[in-house]
């Protein structure tokens, strides 16, 4: 709430509060401020006081002011938006290029990350990707590590960079883990990352050059595309069904454009929540056999889903798969410990991306979670976060649809994908001033479009606080 004080002004403190959002990039390139009467009513002050605040704005170069359509932040590059069903056809049977430039998503995406490490306040944040961190306490997490902090065991493995693959008691830990999922990777199959994000950099970065073509599921993580985008990729949208990824499109992106590259999440699918279909997972990978691309499968949530899941690594055995996880959402998201499992003809090329990137792995940190999946505690705590999951899905829910919304996919794992039935995007800034922070639908498509939709976290919107400030705000 706006509150006038001798040292700021009504006009300064709102015109600093929008500010503030733009530097952090909570409010994109290209995005429209409120109208000067509804910043008016929503913020309590005179209608006078919005206009100078926004003159104050396009003074500082932040905003500028657009004929009979009001006041949007400065937007230095324009995107191009192919992502309506009718742009995806034509991409698709080559009537237009996929020339992909979505710098509105690469703001928003960061502007999520940049929450998840400076909270806009200590409300349980709907947008956030990971369990709150009092779910992730553990006792033996802290043993592991006293057990390699020693003045021996600091020596040993602290005063040298370590295997450059990684640790080898954690990549045959990992091993025996794969092979309880069917996934047939022996350890010099495998190597070790900065977090899982980092081990999909690796892969698009060793096999794809600026202005190749990547097939990405659609709607999917926003940080994929904003990644993707910045190494100069051309990003070809394939839509997500609950079966599966739309293979009349990837056939018709293959006959086209020839991807390099089909980046996909089978199980427990974000944001959406959906897994892979045995049927869907078959015609990927003959499609791939049949036009010569790789697959990326990450599988960051593999701790929440059961064993039996269909993962596309499984059935390939890893000839044209790369099997991508971590446990930052499981288990320690600070440790920043990742993996990746590969065909053994692209090991030495990707362990070479990985060697100019970080050189190496910490050691101290991959011998201490070796130790807790040995130990049989990684599998203990993540049957323990499955069940409290499972009681924080069924009250999100039923909070969920007794304020009015819907659900666009069966809710399932740690994210629902939630029709509000207004502007999400609108609705994420005047949510903003209540402390919350939302995922808007806009985030998770390759170009920027309106949408009706948001990702909410099962783990943190089981409070009823939120859904009623939800309900107030949406109006």
């Amino acid at each position: 709430m706006l509150m006038k004080t001798a040292a700021q002004s009504l006009t300064e403190q709102l015109a600093s509060r929008f500010a503030e959002r733009i530097r952090n990039r909570l409010l994109a390139a290209g995005a429209r401020l409120p109208s000067v009467r509804q910043c008016a009513e929503q913020q309590g002050v005179s209608a006078s006081t919005v206009v100078a605040a926004y003159d104050q704005l396009l003074a500082q170069g932040l905003v500028e002011a657009r004929k009979n359509r009001g006041f949007f932040v400065r937007d230095r590059a324009v995107a191009t938006a192919f992502s309506t069903p009718d742009a995806i056809n034509a991409v698709a049977n080559g009537k237009a290029q996929p020339h992909f430039q979505p710098q509105h998503n690469p703001v928003n995406a960061t502007a999520l990350i940049r929450g998840m490490f400076h909270g806009s306040s200590d409300k349980p944040q709907p947008g956030m990707g990971v369990f709150p961190s009092d779910w992730l306490e553990t006792t033996f997490m802290s043993a592991a590590v006293r057990r390699f902090t020693g003045a021996r065991a600091l020596q040993e493995y602290s005063l040298n960079y370590g295997e450059p693959a990684g640790d080898s008691s954690l990549r045959l830990a990992l091993s025996k883990k794969l092979a309880s999922i069917n996934i047939p990777a022996p350890p010099e199959q495998i190597i070790t990352t900065v977090g899982a994000t980092h081990a999909l950099d690796i892969a698009s970065r060793t096999l794809l050059k600026a202005g190749d073509y990547v097939m990405v599921e659609e709607p999917g993580w926003a940080i994929e595309f904003a990644r993707l985008n910045a190494l100069g990729m051309r990003i070809l949208p394939v839509p997500r069904s609950a079966a599966g990824p739309d293979i009349e499109v990837m056939a018709r992106y293959c006959a086209v454009h020839q991807p390099k590259l089909f980046v996909s999440v089978s199980v427990f699918h974000n944001p959406t929540g959906y897994c892979l279909t045995p049927g869907s997972a078959h015609r990927v990978l003959q499609l791939a056999g049949e036009h010569n691309f790789y697959v990326v499968e990450d599988d960051t949530y593999s701790h929440l889903a059961p064993d039996h899941a269909t993962r596309l690594c499984a059935l390939d055995g890893l000839q044209r798969t790369i099997y991508v996880s971590g446990f930052a959402k499981i288990l320690v998201p600070g440790w920043r410990v990742g993996f990746m499992a590969a065909p053994p003809a692209l090991v030495e090329r990707l362990l070479d991306t990985k060697l100019l990137a970080t050189l190496t792995t910490p050691a101290l940190l991959e011998k201490a979670l070796a130790w807790c999946i040995d130990q049989g505690q990684l599998r203990r705590h993540a049957e323990r976060i499955r069940s409290r999951l499972d009681v924080a899905r069924a009250r999100s829910v039923k909070l969920a649809l007794a304020h009015g919304c819907t659900f666009a996919a069966e809710p399932a794992g740690l994210f629902g994908w939630v029709d509000t039935g207004v502007d999400t995007d609108a609705l994420a800034q005047r949510m903003l001033d209540e402390g919350y922070l939302l995922a808007p639908g806009a985030l998770f498509h390759a170009a920027r479009q309106p949408s009706t939709l948001m990702r909410i976290n099962f783990a943190t919107t089981q409070d009823a606080a939120f859904w009623k400030v939800f309900a107030r705000m949406r109006g």
